[in-house]
């Protein structure tokens, strides 16, 4: 059984609090490993050493910066089979999926090595009577990043790549289930070049997280997690005078209207709703056909579909998904699927009983699809994270752009259509931060910004994208005259430019 401990100072650090979380395998059931909780002490001694380096990396041109993530980015690619590997292995998720975690980091980590661009600012030469005025954008100090299990890779990279690339010192706080890719991942920064103590790893619980979130040191927090927990973070943040970003829960719809080609739609269903066995903020849970036609026919080439998916761990190089993360989450969606079927939905494919010989008492959940469910229903409100796609049949168009306009959450939503005006009119009127036409998952890319709307996100700028240049930044205006030609005397009105 392997030990996790911390990353402080740019060298492992054993925990010394005597507690201790235990690492499962999702396929098996079983304890792998353990990881150590922090305590107040343990966190403190990585706020030190991130104060004690970040003045110095702050100084370093940002070309100089730009080098560690070149570095970085070949070094992701050189160690992609071991990292997939290792995160498999944690998290449950298939290798290829686990790569495609990586690689959507590794994306931000290649945006931000254009920092000596994107940290550019403004100047007026003559904004008034020989007076100059410019912006700088300097790097707010030091900050945190709370993450969650299930994109171990990405979201820790979406986080602290902006961070370190505008000249912070990150402390880096992930999920206690699946942490040893974010301690791989602060050791490869240091290879790459990355002076100690910029960024430091704290593995820890809820404890971890309220220190961060009351330490005086730390100037932002970026967060991913359920919206809970994101009003928690993003309130007490913001009581502690830091910047924060907060994301939360999803419940992301897909509008599949009577034109769209439903072969495509159906296999787009297929990927978005079940990949990564539903365990993404991104998963599209809910599918709103328009018309009973479309709805017949829709089901009709989704049943069959979910029935056939290859479930199975991560060394199966076949499986389509894996198990979900705990035993916990497994009893969770079973739950939901049940409030589901007393609620009057039609169970249509049911995985509540999937069991995968030699893996009895691994997390497993079969795919599972739901026809003629309303909006009433447990199932529709809540996000389930699993392996579960719900069907609401909307009878116009109008009918079904409402339900995501009026569902709590507001990520992302996506519309399957051949026509452009209704495409466009989708666009322009949804209320929802991620739009995507006839593409079922719109995560955008690095240089575009993430973030959902309504209770799906806290605080007014999302992820990587130029927005990020702008979270992990402050601005400072100058205002510059020289002596030659001021007047002698006091001026004690408001100064103007006349």
């Amino acid at each position: 059984m392997y030990q996790v401990g911390h990353f402080i100072g740019g060298k492992h650090v054993a925990g010394t609090s005597g507690r201790k979380q235990p690492i499962y395998n999702p396929a098996t059931g079983e304890v792998q490993g353990e990881v150590s909780l922090a305590s107040a002490e343990e966190l403190n001694a990585a706020v030190e050493n991130a104060k004690a380096a970040q003045a110095k990396w702050a100084a370093t041109n940002p070309q100089r910066r730009a080098r560690v993530f070149m570095k970085f980015v070949q070094l992701l690619n050189d160690n992609m089979d071991s990292l997939a590997e290792t995160l498999s292995r944690e998290h449950g998720k298939t290798i290829e999926d686990a790569k495609g975690d990586i690689v959507r980091g590794l994306e931000v980590c290649e945006f931000v090595i254009g920092i000596p661009h994107l940290s550019k600012s403004e100047f007026t030469e003559g904004a008034g009577p020989n007076i100059d005025m410019y912006s700088i954008r300097q790097a707010v100090g030091i900050g945190a990043g709370i993450t969650p299990f299930n994109f171990p890779a990405m979201i820790p990279m979406w986080m602290f790549a902006p961070a370190i690339a505008c000249g912070n010192a990150f402390i880096l706080k992930p999920s206690e289930r699946d942490p040893s890719v974010p301690i791989r991942l602060a050791e490869l920064m240091i290879e790459a070049g990355l002076p100690a103590g910029i960024l430091n790893v704290v593995n820890g619980d809820k404890s971890a997280v309220d220190g961060i979130l009351t330490h005086p040191d730390i100037s932002a927090v970026s967060f991913v997690g359920s919206t809970p927990i994101a009003r928690y973070v993003y309130g007490t943040a913001a009581m502690n005078g830091k910047r924060a970003q907060c994301f939360g829960g999803a419940k992301n719809h897909m509008i599949i209207m009577p034109d769209a080609d439903l072969d495509q739609a159906a296999q787009a269903l297929m990927g978005a709703g079940y990949g990564s066995a539903g365990e993404r903020c991104m998963a599209i849970s809910v599918a709103v056909p328009v018309g009973e036609e479309t709805a017949n026919r829709l089901i009709e080439k989704l049943t069959p579909m979910v029935e056939s998916l290859r479930i199975g761990p991560y060394t199966d190089d076949k499986a389509d998904l894996g198990p979900v993360v705990t035993k916990e989450a497994q009893a969770r969606i079973k739950g939901l699927i049940d409030s589901g079927v007393e609620a009057g939905a039609k169970l249509v494919v049911d995985g509540r009983d999937f069991k995968l010989q030699g893996y009895e008492n691994g997390y497993f959940v079969g795919g599972c699809l739901f026809d003629h469910v309303t909006p009433d229903m447990d199932i529709y409100k809540t996000e389930i994270f699993g392996p579960v796609l719900s069907v609401v049949r909307a009878k116009t168009y109008e009918e079904a752009l409402d339900l995501p306009m009026k569902h709590e959450y507001g990520n992302g939503v996506a519309i399957y259509t051949r026509d452009g005006d209704a495409a466009r009119d989708f666009a322009s009127r949804i209320n929802i931060g991620m739009v995507g036409i006839n593409v079922p998952i719109p995560v955008p890319l690095a240089y575009h910004s993430f973030g959902g709307w309504k209770s799906s996100s806290f605080g007014d700028l999302n992820q990587h994208g130029t927005d990020s240049i702008k979270f992990w930044t402050r601005t400072k205006t100058v205002t510059s005259r020289w002596p030659s030609g001021i007047k002698d005397g006091a001026e004690f009105v408001m100064p103007t430019m006349k």
